[in-house]
């Protein structure tokens, strides 16, 4: 979907693994100006997101850098709990792009994609970033305990990497320096998706043979 600033953002696929090095490095330098833990993320791991159709991408193709369309932002889901439940996480904005909307942006497709791909799982999320909140909370997502998350352990060995992950041991991933944030689709039943993102949602997971 092309803004009307020039703006493209998509669900990522292999052609963008290019991409990888850049969007860790970004999340890491901004976890670091914040002063917050991050849950560090590998290539590889990165990249599964891109080819297995689980992140958003946004590109300026007006501005070229050496990979091609100028990085402005990413995040990627994934589904715990025998996928029912689903995170939306690792959404990040170039600092020369932040202060545009490019993060509603993101976060928009990239709820949108959790809602096509899994209409009946839980989407919950993770943060301490106030502008996360705020977006989570127009979404129709509400803060809770830790317990109304996934118990998914695979999930919560992803928050190993992070500063903060000997507070969570500690207080037995009960809470800790994060908000949990959590959206259940059976308080929401007959309400409006963004039909524009959707229907463009749907075309690309049908091409790419998902749907």
């Amino acid at each position: 979907m092309i803004y009307e600033d020039g703006i493209k953002v998509i669900v990522a696929d292999a052609s963008h693994e290019k991409y990888v090095d850049l969007i860790i490095e970004t999340i890491r330098e901004a976890a670091r100006k914040r002063g917050t833990g991050i849950a560090e993320r590998t290539h590889e791991y990165v990249a599964t997101k891109m080819r297995e159709g689980k992140a958003v991408l946004a590109l300026d193709p007006g501005t070229q850098s050496e990979l091609g369309d100028k990085f402005v932002g990413f995040s990627y889901i994934e589904t715990w709990g025998n996928k029912s439940y689903v995170t939306t996480s690792g959404l990040i904005v170039h600092p020369e792009y932040q202060g545009k909307n490019i993060a509603k942006r993101i976060k928009d497709h990239t709820f949108t994609l959790a809602r096509v791909r899994w209409p009946h799982a839980k989407i919950f999320s993770l943060t301490s970033g106030d502008a996360v909140m705020k977006m989570n909370t127009a979404l129709g997502y509400v803060p809770v305990s830790f317990n109304q998350l996934t118990d998914d352990d695979a999930f919560w060995r992803g928050c190993r990497g992070c500063i903060n992950h000997p507070i969570l041991e500690m207080k037995e991933r009960k809470f800790c320096i994060c908000t949990g944030m959590l959206y259940d689709p059976a308080q929401h039943k007959g309400e409006p998706t963004p039909v524009e993102i959707f229907q463009e949602i749907m075309k690309e997971m049908v091409l790419r043979g998902y749907m």
